[in-house]
């Protein structure tokens, strides 16, 4: 957080919450979208109020920082990663979750670049980014993984169990750094049947 975020109101403007609710999430899209476009440190409370076409001091009043409004958006957009899924086999729970994570990567992944660095900084901004972008797709893969075990599909010991989640949001994230290109459908669809499926002993499909 830059000294002008916090240096051009007041230190302890009172806050107000005369923001209605519809309100509040056109500011959370702006921003959400500004961070995408530009990333953190081109975000400014004084470009999401032109963008908003609120004043300054509006947004000052009601979330105080740059972070606190960025942590607000995060929470107040809150959308699931993945879907419930449960195709009846793991390796059929794998494909549609790369699926549904592909057609999310482009919105996404840009999303979790732009924050990274600032939340390694920034404590709040680092628990309000893994606990809506990254800790419950952690969890729905987990719970496929768990659910292929009591099925006996895989072995509890299984060593590559552990690491299916890091692997399949992990090269989400990654693709972008290596290759310029976003983890799509169909890459993600490539990945779990030829590199995510061998090394659990599960056979992927002819084709």
């Amino acid at each position: 957080m830059s000294p002008q975020e916090v240096a051009q109101e007041p230190a302890h403007t009172p806050r107000r919450s005369k923001i209605t609710p519809e309100r509040a999430q056109e500011f959370y899209a702006a921003v959400l979208d500004m961070l995408r476009e530009s990333g953190y440190e081109a975000l400014t409370m004084e470009g999401v109020a032109a963008r908003t076409r609120c004043g300054k001091s509006t947004l000052y009043r009601q979330w105080g920082s740059k972070p606190e409004l960025v942590v607000a958006a995060l929470h107040g957009t809150r959308q699931a990663l993945l879907p419930h899924i449960d195709t009846g086999s793991l390796a059929g729970d794998l494909r549609e979750a790369a699926r549904s994570i592909g057609a999310g990567s482009g919105r996404d992944t840009p999303l979790v670049h732009a924050l990274s660095h600032a939340a390694l900084q920034s404590p709040e901004l680092l628990c309000a980014l893994r606990e809506v972008l990254i800790a419950p797709g952690l969890a729905a893969i987990d719970a496929m993984v768990r659910r292929g075990v009591e099925r006996g599909e895989i072995r509890p010991d299984n060593p590559a169990a552990e690491f299916v989640s890091a692997q399949l949001l992990g090269v989400m994230r990654a693709r972008p750094l290596l290759e310029g290109k976003n983890a799509d459908e169909a890459y993600l669809t490539r990945f779990v049947e030829n590199a995510i499926l061998p090394s659990l002993g599960l056979s992927a499909p002819a084709h």
